[in-house]
């Protein structure tokens, strides 16, 4: 029986594997889900010294504009909204989480170079149209027209980016959303130090607190629920195999993205009772049905991850319960906590891969059923059912140190 008697996870119906195990390993197994470094290496170079001008631009502007000191605490009060908009994107990453690397990149897109070029383009906007008309029209003109185009724009950049580098990583509406999440959050980061520092200069602490109330407290998820509608048309495009849905779905987004964001900025354009009518009319139906979204993402996956994998369990490869443990986070870190109990760090180390390695293999399969897989998926299918059979034996105490 796969698993032994002590695996609690198996099932009494499943008898045979498809093909013979391999021998115990000499050294805990490798995770095979750990991507290729070389050309992230060459595109970190590249990133880091595109990052630092935009930080050194940035940095310069505030200093001379805000102050360091008063900075300094606009940075504080503008992270405190991360410490709940990161996690929740986190969270819904889970079954099948994206590289560390990626998403620090996207982070640092959204507050660094999509922030730089907003304030340009933003800027030039604004100048333009005062030669038109009067300053106030000019700024209400740039947040309602071109700021949501320039800004979504920007953010989408760095989510097409991933999915035309990344393509085997970025497997559908979950990734987009949490990519264009990550961005929109180190966007609005950037964004609420100069709104901050600007509230402080004008009004001291009450100013600043206000801002906080608004920005922070009552709108941290504004600029992630205007990308996130992007980041889920990439996702569409990126599981269809069909021409025509790979160009209209990012498009489709794009623009529902900028029209969420412009109709928010005329709502603060308004002021007063415009505000309060576009948040409570506007605004909250809006929140509560991105959390419906986020909530129903991630409980897709895991139906995804069922579906996917129950092939493999009717070949021998997985348990029945197995297949039902790794479509649930819940049963998933009951799993964590037995393989520590039985086998120590080492098997907590393989269940976790075990876990990855399958999301892996499901999304894999996913890829080759609806023919967007490349000519190396069936090859990377077999090291991964291989690496599978590894890292149950190696959890369940079997291998050899």
């Amino acid at each position: 029986m796969l698993g032994g008697p002590n695996h609690p996870f198996a099932t009494d119906n499943l008898t045979t594997m498809s093909v013979a195990p391999a021998a115990p390993p000499h050294t805990p197994p490798r995770n095979p889900t750990t991507r290729p470094r070389l050309r992230a290496v060459v595109l970190v170079g590249v990133a880091v010294v595109g990052f630092a001008i935009c930080a050194l631009v940035l940095a310069a502007y505030f200093s001379a504009s805000l102050g360091v000191q008063v900075t300094l605490l606009a940075v504080l009060f503008a992270t405190l909204p991360l410490l709940v908009v990161i996690p929740t994107f986190v969270w819904l990453d889970r079954f099948e989480a994206e590289p560390t690397r990626l998403l620090v990149l996207a982070f640092l897109w959204g507050a660094l170079v999509s922030a730089f070029g907003a304030a340009v383009l933003n800027t030039g906007a604004i100048i333009a149209f005062q030669s038109a008309t009067d300053p106030d029209s000019a700024l209400a003109a740039t947040a309602i027209v071109v700021a949501p185009l320039t800004e979504e724009a920007l953010k989408g950049a760095l989510v097409l980016l991933v999915w035309w580098l990344h393509r085997n990583e970025f497997d559908g509406i979950t990734d987009g959303m949490v990519y264009a999440g990550i961005v929109a959050a180190g966007f609005a980061f950037t964004e609420n130090i100069q709104y901050l520092g600007q509230a402080y200069t004008e009004g001291g602490g009450a100013f600043l607190a206000g801002t906080f109330i608004l920005r922070g407290v009552m709108s941290p998820f504004a600029h992630p629920m205007f990308t996130v509608l992007f980041g889920i048309g990439v996702g569409i495009a990126a599981a269809s195999p069909r021409r025509s849905v790979k160009v209209v779905a990012p498009l489709v987004g794009y623009l529902l993205a900028v029209l969420a964001h412009g109709l928010w900025n005329l709502a603060a354009v308004a002021g007063g009772a415009g505000l309060l009518v576009g948040y409570f009319l506007v605004g909250v139906p809006i929140f509560f049905g991105f959390v419906c979204l986020i909530v129903w993402a991630r409980s897709r996956e895991g139906r995804l991850i069922a579906q996917h994998l129950t092939p493999y369990a009717d070949a021998g490869w997985l348990s029945r319960g197995e297949v039902a443990m790794l479509a649930s986070m819940s049963r998933r870190r009951e799993a964590r906590i037995w393989a520590r109990a039985n086998s120590g760090p080492t098997g907590l180390a393989s269940m976790r891969a075990f876990q990855d390695t399958a999301s892996e293999l499901a999304l894999v399969r996913k890829r080759m059923h609806h023919s967007t897989a490349n000519r190396h998926a069936v090859e990377h299918e077999r090291r991964l059912l291989e690496a599978l059979v590894e890292q149950r034996r190696a959890f369940l105490g079997e291998w050899v140190g």
